[in-house]
């Protein structure tokens, strides 16, 4: 049987950075932010070759073990068989290890791009699809499917299938992230969870997850009790405790501010008024970007012109 066939132009994807959790959404609530890495990738003859400039550039491998790889060769599998080569260029802007997403943003770019360099794969590979493999390749949807969807996303599992809703964030809102010089795994993270939590925090969480839907869609003045969390970020603390430090001094002066997935990055959610103060409270031990909402997600753009990435 044939396997498929592929475009000879290269393709150019671009990934948004992402928070996931946003305090009580544990898991399930994400937020796409205007911080991207753009990957175009062209069906070659033969071989691999990868090019990597920005973050990463200098720890990443450049062979089959690169997560943008490894989800390329996924998605081409499911959709009938491997190019005879590829060539990858990549410009990561989004920083590694800081809890925004840089992994998603990886397996999102990568099968996004399988899917537009493959001919007639949207038959195949169909924005639903796209959700549940990349999820399957995470591990969790909340960062996948803020990434491919933009906005302000909602997540679930339904009968071992990973499914999102969209939802559009007040336009005055301005996340803020303070992003620290030194990363966290999420593996480590992880595993300061317990296994257990008090009902009281569960019930508090729940409500705190719903109210958060009306304040980031169309309250925002009720973001601060909006964001409370009792499920993960206490427990978190230990793994990163100037950041748990810079949440509650933040918290304490009024400003939204959480743990940005796993961490170890802050993020406030501001508005225009307040931004520029909020920008300057963390200090020179934090590197501070005023950064505004993607409400794309995952695209297929223009190939760039010479220099553009």
């Amino acid at each position: 049987m044939a396997g498929p066939a592929f475009r000879a132009a290269a393709v150019r994807v671009r990934v948004p950075a992402t928070s996931a959790n946003l305090g009580p959404g544990f898991d399930a609530l994400g937020l796409a932010l205007g911080l991207y890495d753009d990957v175009v990738v062209r069906v070659a003859d033969s071989g691999l070759h990868i090019d990597i400039a920005g973050e990463g550039s200098e720890t990443l491998p450049r062979d089959e073990q690169h997560l943008l790889v490894r989800s390329l060769r996924t998605a081409f599998d499911l959709l009938g068989g491997q190019p005879r080569g590829l060539e990858i260029v990549c410009a990561n802007r989004i920083p590694h290890g800081r809890g925004l997403g840089s992994s998603s943003a990886a397996i999102c770019a990568g099968i996004v791009a399988a899917r537009a360099v493959t001919i007639g794969a949207d038959a195949k590979l169909d924005d639903t699809a796209l959700l549940e493999l990349a999820t399957e390749i995470e591990g969790h949807p909340d960062n996948v499917a803020a990434c491919l969807l933009g906005g302000f996303t909602l997540s679930w599992m339904e009968g071992g299938a990973a499914r999102a809703i969209r939802m559009k964030p007040a336009d005055s809102i301005v996340p803020v992230v303070f992003v620290p010089g030194k990363p966290v795994l999420t593996e480590t993270a992880r595993g300061l969870l317990p296994r257990t939590v008090p009902h009281v925090d569960a019930a508090t969480n729940a409500g705190r997850a719903a109210l958060l839907v009306e304040a980031l869609t169309r309250r925002p003045e009720l973001l601060l009790p909006a964001t409370e969390d009792r499920l993960h970020q206490e427990y978190r603390a230990p793994a990163m405790p100037e950041s748990a430090a810079l949440v509650e001094r933040l918290r304490g002066d009024g400003i939204p501010a959480v743990i940005s997935g796993a961490g170890p990055t802050v993020m406030a959610l501001a508005d225009e008024e307040t931004a520029a103060k909020v920008e300057a409270l963390a200090g020179a031990d934090w590197a501070a970007n005023r950064l505004r909402l993607d409400q794309q997600g995952a695209s297929v753009l223009p190939l760039a012109a010479s220099g553009d990435i």
